[in-house]
């Protein structure tokens, strides 16, 4: 067996031979590199030549060495290089193995270019010239060849096992058992049947089906068992694999004297022993290579990560040429339930510890944009997607965040399958943020890029087993993985915060009239819309978080809520100790102005909010002068409760004449003597919709006239 790496450059003296029959790129200074990963056979040499990715590959102190330990020239031949440790030269051996099913997975399903995969039929056995060495990929592909060649030879073996198996021996059962007698006829309840002796060929195919059943659960080859012995399985199969099935196949080989025993044996045998013993006759060409094996990488990372197909009809090919790698919905990082938003990953296929490209990073944002414009024009064509993921908020114009990561291949240095190793990436950098505007987390333009580095060699076997269950399992995990690990992240940068308004206050007007200090800082993202979430950046880079905070927590209960908590207790349990209407429970008397034609007269007193209110010796202005201390609140209405504006009323309401009125202080009527001079927070319109103003009676004398009210009278 011969070992060489993906795209390092060797020097073309040295690998001359190894590389007959394939072709290579050979640069002006003699050096050469192969762009291939997989196997072919060598018909000069009369050896197997494996060509392996570039993730073995380490940069050590400027030198590309594999395993960070060898040149990789070192290790062309691993059976004469002394320094290689058992465990190495075992990895190598099995390594080939997982590279060849992935391969063979990739060129199976038909989504995926097969036009990269170039491939003739690999390792028959026969009784010609043994190869210089045999792999354990090649003990592994003729034992199942020969399974699938010689059904017949298992089916006479099986039948001529079982006959006779249930014949009744009466010898045997006379003496030993006692009959009944029933009609005059003996009836006997246990019959002792024929025995056999221990048969070997039975054994023989124990042990074949057995090993079979092993590489089909470990590596994914097809079984195809047609047989229903009891095989060795779990632990007592690893006796068989650590020496006993060497010794117990020594122990029974002369029992068999057929050719296709004696055949069967020797695979058997060559499985147990790492000398790997059999006779194989080549093709003069063989060989199952991929070019480009980044595509495959890609293939297998969608495959275990990504939906396919894209989520609401999106193409992987994107309109300016792009290509989205892994795409998929899933819960949102601040929801903890039902809502969800789009996850974009982008595999890269690198040497151990390469760093990542600004190029990459780039692209990777420019995967976002296209995202997000892709989930709007379904919105604005007036469809829904069906995912159901909805990345702009209409209320508070703020848009959900959209995880971008990064999944990099490295080695485990313990040659571990197992362990899939996902952990943030220990390269230069792990993380990346891209914005237009300061502390606007929840902005269109505010980008963010993660960077994890997974086990090659967990993907590769979880692939190249193509098991449905497993590959499900590990999907929703590593999915979650994710999702709490972004969030974490974003936390160490931000404080979070569940915002629900005031009673009386309307949070729909407040982020209009308040765009500009909120907008990309608040969201709703929470299945109750009426609770939104608040990001503030820890940095504070505007320096204006504590004056922000303040002013919300005029209008809104704002209480820290991390990502993924529930935002619904929190907000409750602050109700009730908020409780009362804003802005205070001592002022709870309401100003109650009749005005209709509202929308054209309120600009002349929105902007300022100065309005000076018309009053009469009446009955009704006397009430209102009478409880001035006590209104808090001024209500336009028109006798309906469709059109009703609420206020907050800032300062003291005062009794003035007409000739004190200033200049630029709205009146609402101009034939009354006296006015009652009231300063509105305009800043923002509150919640009336539970009010209700005509409990208010009146007389056809008093219809147009300003009156006094409490809103707990008002109060639906």
């Amino acid at each position: 067996m011969r070992i060489l790496i993906e795209e390092y450059q060797y020097d073309v003296a040295k690998v001359k031979d190894i590389l007959h029959g394939i072709d290579a790129l050979e640069n002006v200074e003699g050096k050469v590199s192969i762009h291939y990963v997989g196997y072919y056979y060598n018909t000069l040499l009369k050896d197997c030549v494996f060509i392996l990715p570039k993730v073995l590959l380490k940069d050590v102190d400027g030198k590309e060495l594999a395993f960070g330990k060898y040149e990789p020239e070192d290790i062309v031949s691993p059976d004469k290089n002394k320094e290689l440790e058992v465990q190495e030269k075992d990895f190598l051996y099995k390594f080939a193995v997982w590279i060849y099913r992935a391969i063979v997975v990739y060129k199976n399903d038909k989504r995926n270019d097969t036009d990269i995969v170039y491939h003739t039929k690999i390792a028959q056995i026969g009784k010609g010239s043994r190869r210089l060495s045999n792999t354990y990929l090649d003990i592994l592909l003729q034992l199942l060849q020969f399974n699938k060649d010689n059904q017949s030879f298992f089916f006479f073996i099986i039948k001529n096992l079982h006959s006779g198996y249930n014949k009744i021996n009466w010898t045997r059962t006379i003496s030993r058992e006692t009959a009944i007698v029933q009609g005059e006829q003996p009836i006997y309840l246990k019959p002792v049947n024929k025995r056999r002796q221990i048969n070997f060929d039975e054994e023989l195919l124990v042990i074949f089906f057995s090993i079979l059943n092993y590489i089909g659960d470990t590596y994914g080859f097809p079984k195809d068992i047609k047989c229903q012995f009891q095989l060795i399985k779990g632990a007592q199969f690893k006796t068989y694999l650590n020496g006993y099935g060497r010794t117990r196949l020594r122990q029974i080989k002369y029992k068999y004297f057929s050719d296709k025993a004696l055949e069967l044996w020797n695979l058997c045998y060559a499985f147990f022993d790492e000398a790997r013993q059999v006779f194989v006759s080549t093709e003069k060409k063989e060989y199952l290579l991929v070019k480009s094996f980044y595509i495959v990488f890609e293939a297998i990372i969608d495959d275990l990560i990504g939906d396919n197909p894209l989520p609401d009809g999106m193409d992987k090919k994107q309109e300016d040429g792009k290509i989205v790698d892994h795409l998929y919905t899933a819960k949102s990082l601040i929801e903890s339930e039902a809502s969800q938003t789009y996850y974009i990953g982008d595999s890269k296929y690198y040497k151990m510890g390469h760093p990542l490209g600004s190029e990459s990073i780039y692209k990777q944002y420019t995967y976002a944009r296209n995202v997000i414009q892709w989930n709007l024009d379904i919105f604005n064509r007036g469809d829904e997607p069906k995912s159901g993921v909805r990345l702009r908020d209409d209320v508070t114009e703020g848009y959900n965040i959209i995880p971008n990561f990064f999944v990099s291949a490295k080695m485990d240095e313990a040659f571990d399958y197992a362990n899939d190793g996902i952990e943030k990436t220990d390269r230069q950098h792990n993380r990346h943020r891209k914005e237009q505007f300061k502390n606007r987390l929840f902005d269109r333009d505010t980008l963010l890029l993660f960077h994890y580095d997974i086990n090659f060699l967990f993907v590769l076997s979880l692939y190249a087993r193509d098991n449905t269950s497993q590959k499900v399992e590990w999907k929703r995990k590593v999915r979650d993985k994710f999702r709490e690990e972004i969030q974490d992240w974003l936390q160490d940068d931000f404080d979070f915060y569940a915002m629900a308004a005031k009673p009386g206050v309307d949070a729909r007007q407040y982020f209009k009239t308040h765009f500009q200090e909120v907008l990309g800082k608040t969201y709703t993202p929470f299945a109750d819309n009426n609770i939104f979430s608040l990001a503030l950046d820890k940095e504070d880079p505007e320096e204006n978080n504590e004056e922000l905070m303040s002013e919300l927590e005029r209008f809104f209960i704002v209480k820290p809520c991390k990502l993924g908590e529930k935002p619904e207790p929190i907000i409750e349990e602050a109700r009730k100790v908020v409780g009362g209407i804003a802005p205070a429970p001592e002022k709870d008397g309401v100003l109650m102005v009749m005005m209709e034609n509202y929308d054209s007269k309120s600009k002349s007193f929105i902007p300022t909010g100065k309005i000076a209110i018309g009053i009469k010796y009446t009955k009704e202005s006397l009430e209102i002068v009478e409880n001035l201390s006590t209104i808090g609140y001024v209500l336009f209405h028109h006798r309906n409760t469709i059109g009703q504006h609420l206020f907050a009323i800032k300062n003291a309401c005062n009794v003035v004449s007409s000739g004190d009125v200033e200049q630029d202080r709205y009146k609402n009527v101009n034939t009354t003597e006296m006015y009652l001079s009231v300063d509105i927070d305009t800043s923002v319109e509150l919640d009336s919709s539970m009010l209700d103003s005509t409990k208010k009676g009146y007389t056809p004398k008093s219809r147009y006239d300003a009156q006094y009210f409490t809103m707990e009278l008002l109060n639906k």
